[in-house]
């Protein structure tokens, strides 16, 4: 027998063991073949192909893209302009998820071949997985341009990014609509089409052991559920969603170490898995392990830059950590992205509350609260941190205003009287102070803010000590934990001579205090030493 004969002979074997669905025979003998018969660049391609197929094999747990690339790479010294192995190299390169060169291989497969339908809508999906959206349609319309009738996964791509945009759309809704039916239309006439639709049904296969481990979760708790799909992993380790599936569990039960486990395997089997990506951060930010959880906060922002609330999230978790400027550069980066007014609106309230709080720096929260005035001019909460910005800032005429639209808008806020009574406290008028604040007690009978702010008017700028307690009696009523209420109270009762009484209540409100941190510890030791000195 010749070689060529022999070589035939052992392709003919490959091809019979890969319909078999037996990949690792069909490639022992791509081995032997090469390994007889010489360097022959198509069964370098036929055993890249195989390793392919066997690392999106999910019976198994290694992963053979690398062996794939180490193949394709062999054969492309021969077909050095090939523009199905240039192909063949981006799709290694996208299920290793690195997508960069696989954006590069595709584009050498489109440069070789310009009517490449294929290589344009891989470009569209590693575009997309990146979350450049609008880069990821336009290739997606290339590949439907260039091969119309095979353009089936084209068609349902682009359905599927116009269903992300398509918030309260009607018109873009029904466009969404319409490329899925295209995406129906042109399945028969799209072989990849076809073969992604069937991988992706073939998951139905689990569908019985996910109902499994449903049914033993509600009827015998999550343990024994994790028994069910422990068991089922052990059979198909390539199976991501299981690993995520597990990793809820672990955390559901409080086992938050095992499922940080599981969500790396995940992420390992499939280093683009967003969900397992954003449940690793919400069990490290439930054990406080904030730099853990800005790290792959990180990650996310560095695989779908253009998702705002990656930034959001993670400019919270910088102001837990104590980084304010990381964490404004953060929600100034949300608010750019800008996806949903009503998000935005509350993100942009959020950085004017850092730069007031935080930084000090009022003209800037200022500009922040209006950014989100424009966006929801109805957000009654806008009004109110808008007209403390202007009265910190000592602008009372503009906070006054703010507060007046405010009334307008709601009329029967007990808490926009409440600051307006504060604004009309610090500017000196006192009778319009009373009345504000007994404005917001009448709409809210259990605010124990304005019950103490009207007593501290009584007690320090009226001179009426009993009236004042009576006040300060309502806050503590209202709101036992409320240390200034209980503070002012024992100054009140000490002007009456009860020192005893007095340095008991100084006590309990330190003792609040220590929780709560509404007053500076020293001022309140200062009293009770006061008292007795």
């Amino acid at each position: 027998m010749t070689r060529t004969q022999e070589q035939k002979k052992l392709e003919k074997k490959i091809n019979k063991f890969q319909r078999q669905g037996n990949l690792q025979k069909a490639i022992e003998t791509c081995q032997y073949a090469l390994a007889t018969c010489g360097t022959n660049p198509d069964l370098h391609v036929k055993l890249g192909d195989l390793y392919l197929e066997k690392h999106l094999d999910i019976y198994q747990s290694k992963q053979y893209a690398d062996e794939a690339i180490s193949e394709y790479q062999r054969a492309l010294e021969s077909y050095i302009d090939s523009a199905e192995i240039f192909y063949k190299l981006g799709m290694a390169f996208f299920y290793k998820n690195d997508l960069d060169k696989a954006i590069n291989y595709f584009e050498l497969s489109i440069q070789n071949d310009e009517k490449s339908g294929d290589a344009r809508y891989m470009k569209a999906e590693c575009f997309m997985r990146k979350g450049y959206f609008h880069e990821a349609t336009e290739f997606a319309r290339e590949a439907v341009k260039v091969a119309p009738w095979k353009s089936s996964r084209a068609h349902y791509l682009i359905a599927c990014l116009l269903r992300v945009s398509a918030f309260r759309d009607f018109k873009v809704t029904a466009k969404s609509y319409w490329e899925m039916f295209l995406s129906t239309l042109t399945l028969p006439f799209d072989k990849k089409a076809q073969k992604q639709t069937a991988r992706k049904l073939s998951y139905f296969k689990f569908l019985p052991v996910l109902l499994k481990g449903y049914i033993q979760s509600q009827m015998h708790g999550p343990e024994k559920a994790l028994e069910v799909y422990q068991a089922a992993v052990e059979k198909a380790p390539g199976f991501v969603h299981l690993y995520c599936i597990i990793g809820d569990i672990y955390s559901m039960l409080g086992r938050f170490e095992e499922a940080i486990c599981e969500y790396k395997l995940a992420i390992w089997l499939d280093s683009l898995n967003i969900f397992a990506y954003r449940s690793l951060c919400r069990v490290y930010e439930e054990l406080g392990d904030y730099d853990s959880a800005a790290e792959i906060y990180k990650k996310l922002i560095t695989i779908q830059p253009y998702l705002a609330e990656y930034h959001s999230n993670l400019a919270n978790i910088m102001y837990l950590k104590g980084d304010i400027q990381g964490a404004i550069s953060q929600y100034q980066n949300a608010i750019t992205i800008n996806p949903k007014i009503t998000w935005t609106s509350i993100v942009a309230q959020t950085l004017g509350y850092v730069f007031q709080e935080n930084v000090k720096n009022l003209d800037a929260a200022i500009g922040a609260y209006q950014t989100a005035f424009i966006l929801t001019p109805k957000d009654i909460d806008i009004y109110i941190n808008l007209g403390s910005a202007f009265y910190e800032k000592g602008e009372y005429n503009n906070a006054l205003s703010v507060y007046r639209q405010a009334i307008e808008l709601e009329p029967h806020n007990a808490k926009i009287y409440c600051n307006l009574g504060y604004l009309y406290w610090g500017k000196g008028q006192l009778d319009e102070a009373i009345k504000t604040y007994e404005t917001a007690i009448k709409y809210d009978e259990e605010y124990d803010i304005a019950y103490n702010n009207l007593g501290v008017i009584y007690l320090d700028d009226l001179g009426r000590v009993q009236k004042a307690i009576e006040l300060f009696e309502q806050a503590i009523k209202y709101n036992p934990n409320y240390a200034l209420a209980h503070y002012n109270l024992a100054r009140s009762i000490a002007i009456t001579g009860d020192k005893v009484e007095a340095a008991k209540l100084y006590q309990v409100a330190m003792d609040i205090n220590n929780i709560t941190n509404e007053l500076d510890p020293q001022e309140i030791k200062d009293k009770i030493q006061d008292l007795f000195s």
